[in-house]
């Protein structure tokens, strides 16, 4: 890909190391293939921010902005996690370590389905989250204001009463989204296709194309 500002204009960096992240990205976002999706390590970008956001919509601007000053290209970054009513929303922001800083996904299932135990389907309810942040580039070096644009998507249902499938990851194995009746199927026995059609990151992608779309960004 040639310099200059047109170049530039192609290049979109994703604020994950996750090459996994990267692709599904692609696809939700329906990028055309002359974009490069980067991440911070095909740039040489050392050091991660600290998240210290209490809300999905902090953390995701913190990644955004620290990145975008550091690359100088526009970046998006995601926050995502799960919400329990019962539970006051909680794991939220620490739904990847409810159970501990080094939790698996099956001790922060098993913690979940601790909390929950004894309530009837309909004091069960929750939300999967996703909210992405699209910062641009200060016009004038890295110290100037980032603007941040931020969509977000989420797939309502409530959680089962036991594990269920080995599909996906995370909680899906204990998540009913809201399609299925109590005690149906959970995320872990959907098909990719059929998750990716009611996801919360895909929502939040489909509200983040036009944004992306008047940056050149998409097709």
């Amino acid at each position: 890909m040639g310099s200059g500002p047109a170049a530039a204009s192609r290049r979109l960096l994703v604020a994950t190391r996750s090459r996994h992240k990267l692709r599904e990205l692609a696809e939700l976002l329906g990028l055309p293939p002359d974009v490069e999706l980067l991440s911070p390590d095909d740039l040489g970008i050392e050091g991660e921010p600290d998240e210290t956001g209490e809300t999905f919509e902090t953390n995701a601007r913190i990644k955004a902005r620290f990145y975008a000053r550091r690359s100088g290209l526009p970046t998006l970054a995601d926050d995502s996690g799960l919400e329990v009513d019962a539970l006051g929303g909680a794991p939220g922001v620490r739904t990847r370590r409810f159970a501990g800083p080094d939790a698996s996904d099956e001790e922060n299932n098993a913690r979940l389905l601790r909390e929950l135990a004894g309530l009837p389907p309909d004091r069960r309810g929750g939300r999967y989250v996703c909210v992405l942040a699209l910062a641009l580039p200060a016009a004038k070096g890295a110290g100037g204001t980032v603007p941040i644009e931020v969509r977000r998507g989420t797939c309502r249902g409530r959680i089962a009463d036991g594990p269920r499938g080995d599909g996906g990851f995370g909680y899906d194995p204990i998540f009913e989204p809201a399609q299925e009746p109590p005690g149906g199927r959970t995320l872990g026995q959907w098909s990719p296709a059929e998750k990716n059609a009611i996801s919360h990151r895909s929502r939040a992608a489909a509200r983040m194309r036009p944004l992306l779309r008047e940056r050149g960004l998409t097709g």
